[in-house]
């Protein structure tokens, strides 16, 4: 197999490994304290603003157009019909204007 082949592999069963093992950590304590239930609430927020920052700062308009669907359809549906949204916007557009 190539070297990329291994790189994705490994990539994928290091991914497995953090995950499960932040469930077994976690699946050891009968209850949460409050202050780590909401850390773990913020990640998915923080991961999205990580993706969103460097298109919101260095993005043309067909980023910011992107961003505003995403927007407005996040005022409606859940987080899978604004990302959709945002990336549908944005490769429509990019495949149109070019």
């Amino acid at each position: 197999m190539s070297t990329t082949v291994w790189i994705i592999l490994a990539g994928a069963v290091l991914t497995y490994l953090t995950r499960i093992g932040g469930h077994l950590v976690l699946s050891r304590f009968e209850r949460i304290h409050p202050r780590v239930d909401a850390a773990l609430n913020a990640v998915p927020a923080a991961v999205l603003t990580t993706l969103v920052a460097p298109a919101a700062m260095q993005g043309s308009w067909i980023e910011w157009t992107a961003l505003a669907v995403a927007a407005l359809v996040a005022l409606r549906g859940g987080m899978m019909a604004m990302f959709l949204a945002g990336a549908a916007t944005l490769i429509v557009l990019r495949q149109l204007v070019g």
